[in-house]
């Protein structure tokens, strides 16, 4: 335990020895210094220690505030609408009846990544007519309204902060900045890679980093990051908390083939369709069959943005 008078008085014994180190002999110097060695090594023993501490008792505030501040909002209503409720209560309602989609499960993450990526289209969907005045196809997938890109940013913004979830906004904002550049980042280049395409470019954006990611949309992540975590996912958890443990799995594995072969199809449709872009002809029945059920009229309603490179 510290005490400083203790320290302190032994420190004074130190600095007098020291002091008067021109009259020690040359053993009584030795022994001084290796004295004095332990007691440094013994003071950054205790310092780490106490640092340690310092750090789990700013973490157990910073999280007791947050919870407490989180359930008090969740009692609350906007416009007639109640709050989302505090992570919290999540963790404790899906601990207390054992759910199969319980903490950060295969369960959970699937119904996570499937519900981004068919909402994220939604959204994007409304902001496209709200800005244009028209709508416009921001699928990423060649059956339904389903982008991959807005399903992996839902699931690794979910695993990324989950931890953070009781946590304040600041951990989140973080999280969320740093997250949703490098999944943009990444998802812009390997789809140039793959396909020899992008959908976005922000070369004309100041602060962008090779027209892939710009400050202001990692910004827009960061923001993201506290809305997902904070008001978004517990409501995802809370209506999965609803589904009977049999029905869930069953409808995750029958969804999860869906989405497979969904990713399958379009990922053959786009190549082909790069590949009529180049000039290329139809080469065996695979082919054919693409270019029958996939045209390029129909390519490009689904891919209203897509460009090849």
């Amino acid at each position: 335990m510290y005490n400083e008078e203790k320290l302190n008085s032994r420190l004074s014994l130190y600095y007098e020895a020291l002091a008067q180190e021109e009259t020690l002999s040359d053993r009584e110097r030795e022994k001084l210094v290796k004295d004095i060695n332990r007691e440094i090594e013994r003071i950054n023993k205790m310092a780490d220690r106490y640092r340690e501490a310092h750090k789990k008792l700013v973490e157990a505030s910073d999280e007791l505030s947050t919870r407490l501040r989180d359930t008090e909002k969740s009692t609350k209503r906007h416009f007639g609408i109640k709050n989302a409720p505090a992570n919290g209560t999540i963790d404790f309602r899906e601990n207390q009846i054992d759910h199969f989609a319980r903490g950060i499960n295969f369960y959970k993450l699937f119904i996570i990544f499937f519900s981004g990526s068919f909402v994220g289209v939604l959204i994007e969907l409304l902001w496209c007519y709200l800005r244009n005045g028209y709508f416009e196809s921001r699928s990423g997938l060649v059956y339904g309204p389903f982008n991959l890109v807005y399903g992996i940013g839902a699931l690794v913004l979910t695993m990324a902060l989950y931890r953070y979830r009781n946590r304040s906004w600041t951990f989140s904002f973080i999280g969320g900045f740093v997250t949703g550049s490098v999944i943009e980042y990444f998802c812009s280049f390997f789809q140039e890679l793959l396909f020899g395409s992008t959908s976005w470019d922000y070369s004309n954006i100041p602060f962008n980093l090779n027209g892939r990611i710009c400050l202001l949309y990692s910004v827009f992540w960061g923001v993201l990051g506290i809305f997902w975590i904070k008001k978004i996912y517990p409501r995802i958890a809370g209506w999965i908390l609803r589904i009977p443990d049999r029905v869930g799995k069953t409808v995750v594995w029958i969804l999860l083939a869906f989405m497979v072969v969904n990713s399958a199809v379009s990922g053959a449709a786009v190549y082909r369709w790069a590949e009529r872009t180049g000039g290329k002809e139809a080469s065996g029945s695979l082919e054919r069959v693409l270019d029958e059920r996939f045209p390029d009229e129909r390519m490009e309603r689904i891919y209203a943005n897509l460009e090849f490179t």
